[in-house]
């Protein structure tokens, strides 16, 4: 995993850090309203600012710890600590709330307190009113832009405060116009507005609450699954999205995706490809990807494909795959490549099983034959007498350039190369031809002309033919 950046970290803590000196002074002003009004408003405010303190210490620690890179017991990072703090501010955001309705119904039915509201009053709730957007505003932007739970949560506390903060504004205000305007009912408007404000308390660690408790079940985030899968579907070389599967830690996502792909696929296309995926993954969201491919056979997979993928399970190499219709029966004949210190014994078996393979996609109706030859590793030392071979060379270079009036497809033939390797003859050379011939007739014409060669030089043991484009030269 990689390790979060140290400028993310401290720019994250220097928030959290301004969090808790925020909440310290507004606790601190709150109480001196307390014991100068008596409001319960007031005092309701001061208890959910303790809160804020509380869970502005708490975010400081959590972001400090939930930044920590993964090490061994915790492979997964410390991301789960910011969810894990949040879920603890919402458990005390829920018995400041019940302490709050408690006193309120306890001052409306039973016991009754006399409030004394004043300018000052109002005008430290509005000091506490500006600290609070401020300090909100600050918070939302630094969650915003590291993703952070536990800074939003905090935001999200304090957010809550600039409107409970105006309901116990107005309710001191209504409490102060009934005793101005002689309306003794409005004495009730505090309690009311403690209501108020415990309403709003419990609605925000609801919600709040609801988020934290599915980041620590690991519940999927609402869409997202889904928005991967749609992307993954429509990338080349995905034949289906089986699984999509999406955590979430602190401010990291961990993804789990299963996608099947064609089963001839070599593991360095496989590799590639889920390489790409995971790029893919992290543009929509930033997030550690695990890819699991299943290997599978595409729809209307052709013949030649399912062979190839038969020999690929098996662990065997095969090339020069043919197949023809011959008396109503399917006729498929291939070469397969085995290591050169096989018995023929061992061969022949290997061999036997791939029929039987191949036999089953077609039910039994097919016939196979299968050329063995060996799969080279040996690297050979050519042998001496090179004066001898360079003079073979240009008697080949000549024969060669002589055909074109026999075959209307070749042009030129150059670059021949003659040694001699473990008492063989070996020659390579190349030919150019004409740039629009279809590979087929290529492939045909290289043949016949590897045959001519080994006809009038009978000494040569194998020649072999790369042809190159006529526009190329």
């Amino acid at each position: 995993m990689e390790m979060v950046a140290p400028i993310e970290v401290r720019e994250k803590k220097r928030a959290a850090l301004l969090s808790v000196g925020s909440a310290l002074l507004l606790v601190s002003l709150k109480g001196f309203l307390v014991v100068r009004t008596g409001s319960l408003g007031v005092l309701s405010e001061a208890l959910h600012s303790g809160l804020d303190l509380i869970a502005a210490i708490i975010t400081f620690l959590s972001v400090r710890v939930s930044d920590q890179p993964a090490d061994e017991r915790h492979p997964y990072g410390h991301g789960k600590f910011e969810n894990f703090s949040a879920f603890v501010e919402t458990g005390l955001l829920a018995l400041t709330a019940l302490y709050i309705i408690y006193e309120a119904f306890d001052r409306l039915f039973f016991h009754s307190v006399h409030i004394q509201p004043s300018v000052t009053a109002i005008f430290v709730l509005l000091c506490a009113l500006t600290i609070d957007l401020t300090r909100a505003r600050t918070l939302g932007h630094a969650a915003r832009k590291y993703s952070s739970e536990a800074l939003e949560a905090d935001a999200l506390h304090f957010s809550t405060d600039v409107w409970s903060t105006i309901v116990v504004i107005a309710g001191i205000g209504l409490v102060w116009a009934g005793e101005t305007w002689k309306l003794p009912w409005l004495v009730y408007a505090d309690a009311l507005a403690g209501l108020a404000v415990a309403a709003v308390i419990l609605w925000v660690g609801s919600q709040l609450g609801r988020r934290t408790l599915d980041a620590l079940l690991d519940a999927a985030p609402q869409g997202l699954q889904r928005e991967i899968a749609r992307t993954l579907e429509r990338m080349d070389g995905v034949l289906d999205v089986e699984r999509v599967r999406v955590r979430r830690a602190g401010n990291r996502h961990f993804v789990d995706a299963t996608v099947s792909v064609a089963r001839t696929a070599s593991l360095e296309q496989v590799h590639t490809l889920t390489d790409a995926i995971e790029k893919r993954i992290g543009e929509i969201v930033p997030s550690d990807v695990m890819v699991h491919v299943e290997p599978r056979a595409p729809a209307g997979e052709h013949l030649f494909e399912a062979i190839r993928a038969a020999a690929q399970r098996m662990g065997l190499a095969i090339h020069d795959l043919h197949a023809s219709q011959q008396n109503g029966r399917l006729f498929i004949e291939l070469h397969l490549e085995v290591d050169e210190n096989l018995s023929l014994r061992e061969a022949h078996r290997q061999a036997s099983d791939l029929e039987d393979n191949i036999r089953e996609l077609r039910d039994g109706a097919v016939d196979v034959n299968i050329h063995i030859e060996p799969l080279g590793r040996h690297i050979a030392t050519p042998d001496a007498g090179i004066g001898e071979m360079n003079q073979l060379a240009k008697a080949i270079e000549n024969f060669l350039n002589r055909l074109p009036a026999e075959f209307d497809e070749l042009v030129n033939c150059h670059d021949v190369l003659v040694r001699k390797v473990e008492h063989h003859i070996l020659v390579s050379c190349h030919c150019t031809m004409k740039s629009e011939l279809p590979i087929t007739q290529v492939h045909d014409v290289t043949a016949a002309l590897e045959d001519r060669v080994k006809e009038k030089f009978q000494q040569i043991y194998r020649v072999t033919i790369h042809p190159e484009p006529s526009s190329e030269k």
